[in-house]
């Protein structure tokens, strides 16, 4: 067994090469059970996540440690480590640093679902949320579009200013934006990257042939988008799960306003041509994710083929 640190993970996951490694995952399919969640302590709200996945080579399961109380101590609140197994013998084979696995494979999975739903002239992409994951969206985009300016949204617009000026470093045309509205009706691709508890985005503003993709609420009590952005747009969803996770899915199922039936498909599907992606032009879609284990099994697996360390 052996060690990746974040920044081996890092080089051997640039996008060019980790969208692809997803894409191939998402069409072969793994054995993916739903993540497993425990409360490790109520007055804390500190909790455990595990998430396996595995096929006929591996077995790989994501162990995420979330201790809220951290923030206070300037510890990180989130910690992830990876481990890959051969499936045939069980033997460990790696131990992969699971925040860098996550940010990129969460970012790459998002570029890949916008490869079949947004237009492909798209040159404007708003992100909303300037944090570690939304700092990473435009290089996921770069390796697929043809980008020609970056908009960056934050609730803090130090953060925003921040982001914007590592882009401009990088040779992108980046801009802060302080009105969504006039934004998202600017851009071409959306991606929201935030914990916001209500909708920052409005379906009202969204222009024809918009492509918004929702990486943030991941709990139930938590929204990125209204319900008037599923009523416009064609809806996709990584996994089924999130039709269970993401608040931007149950609050308007519960409510009764959304049918899970009105769902287009899954990424898998998306990935082996059995459900149709863009249609024309001039339609909305819309992708939520909550994180798949098979995105991380993909990812593992390719880390495993970059470093080019034998197989059990």
């Amino acid at each position: 067994m052996f060690t990746v640190t974040a920044e081996e993970t890092a080089r051997a996951l640039p996008f060019e090469a980790l969208i692809p490694a997803l894409r191939a995952g998402f069409r072969r399919g793994a054995r993916t059970p739903d993540r497993h969640a425990h409360t490790l302590d109520t007055t804390t709200e500190s909790s455990l996540l595990l998430m396996p996945s595995w096929n006929d080579e591996h077995l790989g399961i994501k162990l995420v440690t979330i201790f809220p109380r951290n923030n206070a101590l300037a510890r990180p609140a989130l910690s992830s480590a990876y481990i890959l197994s051969s499936a045939s013998s069980g033997e460990h084979l790696a131990v992969i640093d699971g925040d860098e696995l996550t940010r990129r494979r969460t970012t790459a999975t998002s570029a890949l679902a916008a490869s079949y739903l947004a237009r492909h002239d798209s040159e404007v992409l708003l992100v909303a949320g300037a944090g570690h994951i939304g700092g990473m969206v435009p290089a996921a985009y770069r390796s697929l579009f043809d980008l020609r300016t970056v908009l960056v949204y934050d609730a803090d617009p130090a953060a925003a200013h921040r982001l914007a000026g590592t882009l401009r470093d990088e040779g992108l045309d980046a801009e802060v934006v302080t009105e969504l509205a006039d934004a998202v009706g600017r851009a071409d691709i959306i991606t929201c990257a935030t914990l916001a508890s209500t909708p920052i985005i409005r379906g009202s503003w969204l222009r024809p042939g918009t492509h918004l993709d929702l990486i943030g609420s991941f709990r139930p009590q938590m929204r990125e988008a209204d319900d008037d952005c599923l009523h416009r747009g064609t809806v996709y969803v990584d996994t089924p799960i999130a039709l269970a996770e993401s608040g931007d899915l149950v609050q308007p199922i519960a409510d009764g306003v959304f049918d899970p039936a009105e769902i287009a498909g899954t990424l898998s599907q998306l990935c082996r041509g059995e459900v149709q992606g863009r249609l024309d032009p001039d339609q909305i879609t819309v992708f939520k994710a909550v994180g798949s284990g098979l995105a991380d099994l993909a990812a593992a697996e390719h880390i495993l083929r970059a470093l080019a360390r034998p197989a059990a």
